[in-house]
């Protein structure tokens, strides 16, 4: 069933436990994904980010995506993940999107709470769930451990307060894509932030992250999980690892959304979803 993002995460917050967004890119990838949840009976959240559209636009992607949530028997967001450009938001929107995020977290702190803000009114109206970002989640090459783009939790509170976003993605010291070292997770920063401010938290650069460090970010206050780099690259192995002379699509399709399905489910159990759908 197609549902919003407040109507998920409000329950993983009470009862202390993280769903995962998940982004695809094809077929292959949305069907293992929602098989996972299918089979745990998790909530989830699929969907893309406006970095991944040259390889599967959002019009595309929501051709099957919208059918597929709608008729899965568990709760599934369909999410647009940092959302750069209105004009591609309000592409999502159009669509059928049920959440998306208005990712401004490199303007200056004023900015991104007056577009934030306006974005959630317009977004609230066609009953869809927003999600903004505080501090700044940065790629590996940027030095995760610059203390000026981690989350000040007083600066959260009131960036909450007076945007009414559904959910914040916070800075704790991850970053996006594949590390290159072990990151230094700040659990106390974000422990701080869960405790006074009441809208769900958001974890950025998940992947690559150990099982460890999921559940100590689940238990100090996260919600929601996003990963993309561990479920693409076990959709990649697979099509190289299947392949043989003379094959086509046809003989590793099945292999790759297997093994999407696979780490997709291990990610389920590890944030705690499984059975919460």
């Amino acid at each position: 069933m197609l549902v919003t993002l407040r109507e998920v995460l409000k329950d993983a917050r009470e009862k202390k436990y993280g769903v995962g967004l998940f982004n695809t890119v094809s077929l292959e990838m949305a069907k293992g994904v929602l098989a996972a949840a299918e089979e745990l009976k998790s909530p989830v959240i699929i969907g893309t980010a406006e970095v991944l559209l040259p390889y599967a636009s959002l019009e595309e992607l929501s051709y099957f995506l919208l059918p597929m949530a709608r008729k899965a028997s568990v709760p599934v967001v369909l999410h647009f993940d940092h959302g750069l450009t209105e004009e591609k938001i309000g592409e999502a929107l159009r669509l059928g999107f049920s959440s998306i995020m208005y990712d401004c977290s490199t303007d200056t702190y004023e900015n991104n709470i007056a577009r934030v803000a306006q974005m959630t009114k317009t977004a609230h109206l066609l009953g869809v769930s927003v999600e903004a970002e505080l501090g700044h989640v940065g790629a590996n090459d940027e030095g995760a451990g610059d203390d000026s783009i981690y989350t000040e939790p007083e600066q959260a509170l009131d960036f909450a307060q007076r945007t009414g976003v559904d959910a914040l993605a916070v800075a704790i010291g991850t970053a996006h894509g594949a590390y290159k070292e072990k990151p230094k997770l700040d659990i106390s920063r974000l422990a701080r932030i869960a405790q006074i401010v009441p809208a769900p938290l958001v974890l950025h650069g998940g992947s690559g992250l150990t099982d460890e460090d999921f559940r100590n970010c689940v238990a100090n206050g996260i919600s929601k999980v996003n990963i993309f780099t561990d479920i693409n690259c076990a959709a990649a192995k697979a099509a190289h690892d299947g392949y043989k002379e003379g094959f086509g699509l046809t003989d590793i399709q099945n292999q790759i959304t297997e093994a999407v399905k696979q780490e997709t489910m291990k990610k389920m159990r590890v944030f705690g979803s499984a059975g919460r759908g």
